[in-house]
């Protein structure tokens, strides 16, 4: 399966200090898709201009450590041109929303300007694959406006959400 992975997700993997609103079951649920990244069983998608790494990096240490999102990133870091592994695929940028591939749909104007390059990335690619996750409320709030355009979020932590 491939998976575009929201910048949440692997914070919450590095535990409860690193994302207090997290529950116990909700970094579970973050390390265990981690864990079917890092294993190969799902394939992640990321931009081919950096703009999800650049964010990983911002927020994650690229040393590997001290948590397990860290360690994401360094894997990220040291797989990324591995088709194996992660998938690259380019996206527009667009001046009003963002980038092309993110919906001209008002009922997402007010969809958080940061997080409209997974969307991106999740509609360029061929497969659609779903963007995972953890405690953002925004994908939820916007999620029946972008099923309407065959975007899928999955929430790890539905339980946050309401």
């Amino acid at each position: 399966m491939k998976v575009v992975v929201d910048t949440n997700v692997p914070k919450v993997a590095n535990g409860v200090d690193a994302s207090p609103q997290a529950t116990q079951e909700c970094v579970l649920a973050c390390v265990k898709q981690i864990g079917h990244i890092h294993e190969g069983r799902n394939v992640l998608v990321l931009d081919d201009r950096w703009r999800i790494l650049s964010e990983y990096i911002k927020e994650l240490s690229p040393t590997g450590q001290p948590g397990l999102g860290d360690a994401f990133l360094k894997w990220v870091l040291t797989n990324h041109r591995n088709p194996r592994r992660c998938e690259l695929v380019p996206i527009v940028e667009h001046p009003t929303r963002g980038f092309e591939e993110f919906p001209a749909d008002p009922a997402l104007a007010g969809f958080d300007r940061e997080d409209r390059k997974f969307v991106a990335v999740s509609r360029a690619h061929a497969q659609h694959p779903p963007i995972l996750n953890a405690v953002d409320t925004d994908w939820w709030h916007y999620r029946e406006a972008f099923k309407k355009h065959n975007v899928h979020i999955e929430f790890l932590c539905p339980e946050l959400m309401t």
